[in-house]
């Protein structure tokens, strides 16, 4: 298992106003990827709704405590949940790196996968400590579906995992925080199991 580097306690931190909205879920609708999504498809083909994650919560894929890590969480729905977690339940994970991972890992396909949507919700960077973090939210609210997210990966920003993938709603927004944080940008259907394994590796 890997050993956490970032905590949840922050005293400074740096205040970043984001604008509410997703510019770039409609343009990014279509890609379905391998974590299913709502995507433009059947009217009738509906996906579940992201849900609260409990912050006592163990992740599914390392077994860390969701609430005891800052950065993004991320959460994926299955049709049949029993097959994948022996519970009937979503899936709900510590960062994107382990929603990812644990997708790469498993034959069952999601209905849809979330990520914590930063240009959802009103985020705080720290840069007080030696590693510079990002804020944790995990109400239904803040997730946003990945095949809508452009996603800053290996940023100066880390996450429960060390390394990070931050995701965007508003591509504008994804390219602002890369000018700041440095990382490259992705959308959705380019993170692969072996950029995500070879984060995970160098990151802890």
């Amino acid at each position: 298992m890997n050993v956490p580097t970032v905590g949840a306690d922050d005293d400074r931190r740096i205040t970043r106003r984001t604008v509410l909205g997703g510019v770039g879920a409609a343009s990014l609708a279509t890609l379905a990827g391998c974590f299913g999504g709502s995507g433009n498809g059947d009217a009738s083909e509906s996906v579940p709704d992201p849900i609260s994650i409990d912050e006592g919560k163990e992740c599914d894929q390392c077994g860390m405590i969701i609430g005891n890590y800052l950065g993004p969480a991320g959460q994926s729905h299955y049709e049949d949940p029993t097959a994948v977690l022996e519970e009937d339940r979503p899936a709900q994970f510590c960062s994107s790196l382990c929603t990812y991972m644990f997708t790469f890992n498993n034959e069952s396909e999601p209905q849809v996968s979330y990520l914590t949507d930063y240009s959802a919700v009103e985020y705080e960077v720290d840069t007080s400590t030696a590693q510079t973090t990002i804020s944790r939210h995990l109400e239904g609210d803040a997730f946003g579906d990945v095949t809508g997210l452009t996603m800053v990966a290996n940023s100066d920003v880390k996450g429960a995992m060390g390394e990070s993938i931050v995701p965007f709603s508003d591509a504008d927004q994804a390219n602002e925080f890369q000018s700041e944080y440095g990382g490259d940008i992705y959308e959705h259907n380019e993170i692969t199991q072996e950029l995500v394994s070879s984060m995970m590796s160098g990151g802890m």
